[in-house]
């Protein structure tokens, strides 16, 4: 698998399906080359990945990372995507498939369609463990801000805004970066 990648954490990722035709390898190789330059250049850009064919396989899985779906869907309907795509056409031997996913979808999300996707258990074992650890660190954090400033302390509020804190984290710090690195286990 090869990985073109920004240091910046996940939103949405563009999968793409490619067949290419055997005659086609080579000059495939270098269109997507291009095509990685040109997608780079958009913005929420995060990096790709790509998983290329083995074996006498002709089939390239590409996952494209943006930080939203605005983003993915101005890099989708570009005239750049379009004028790349209308030259590969005729090198591809079926039209190409594409799927955004989003969310919590994305982090349990194997690259290589080859890997099962991981059981319930083991997506439910991993959020709770994040969750379980920030609900004991953030509104410890918080207890000073609440204290300083009563209507952000009112119950209600005070929950909401911690609510908000350690979903953004789970989001979009700790779990793409998680689920990275325990994806032995989590795939196996």
């Amino acid at each position: 698998m090869t990985e073109h990648k920004k240091p910046t954490s996940t939103g949405v990722s563009v999968r793409i399906k490619h067949r290419v035709r055997q005659d086609a390898m080579e000059w495939y190789e270098h269109w997507l080359a291009r095509t990685i330059d040109v997608a780079a250049q958009f913005p929420g850009h995060q990096g790709v990945n790509i998983l290329k064919p083995v074996g006498g396989h002709n089939q390239y899985d590409i996952a494209v990372r943006f930080s939203s779906q605005a983003e993915a869907q101005a890099w989708l309907g570009s005239q750049e995507r379009a004028t790349l795509i209308a030259q590969a056409r005729e090198h591809l031997e079926l039209p190409e498939n594409v799927e955004i996913s989003t969310g919590i979808d994305n982090w349990f999300q194997p690259l290589n369609p080859s890997i099962k996707q991981p059981t319930r258990w083991k997506q439910w074992l991993l959020t709770t463990l994040v969750i379980w650890v920030l609900t004991m660190l953030v509104p410890p954090v918080l207890a000073p801000l609440f204290s300083q400033v009563p209507l952000l302390g009112l119950w209600g509020v005070r929950h909401a805004i911690t609510a908000a804190i350690i979903v953004a984290l789970v989001i979009y710090l700790i779990m793409p970066r998680l689920v990275r690195r325990v994806s032995g286990w989590l795939f196996r």
